[in-house]
């Protein structure tokens, strides 16, 4: 789907429920898909505030701090989605964030 339909659709749901973490993380990774990275971002970090546990939210921070080129920070959110997806058993992204901080310490 169109990530600009879809990005007018959040905006339009999240008028109407702005705390609500799904829609905050929804149009973040529809702006993220458009290459509005920095508008992403915000509506992201809102999502991970309101869920802290969420690993996938915390993933996409991470790869977007990653493109920005700041290591420190991806360091920091691949290491908490680590932490995360052991505790919730997602061998996937577990193995897939293994794999990103081995090259970091390259």
């Amino acid at each position: 789907m169109n990530p600009e339909f879809l990005i007018a659709k959040y905006e339009g749901l999240l008028k109407d429920h702005p705390d609500d973490e799904l829609l905050l993380f929804s149009l973040g990774k529809a702006l993220y898909d458009a290459g509005r990275v920095p508008e992403a971002e915000t509506h992201l970090r809102a999502a991970l505030e309101a869920k802290p546990d969420w690993m996938v939210v915390t993933m996409l921070l991470a790869k977007i701090a990653l493109q920005q080129n700041d290591k420190a920070a991806a360091r920091v959110l691949y290491e908490k989605g680590l932490e995360l997806a052991i505790a919730q058993d997602h061998e996937g992204p577990e193995e897939e964030i293994r794999a990103v901080l081995a090259k970091l310490d390259a």
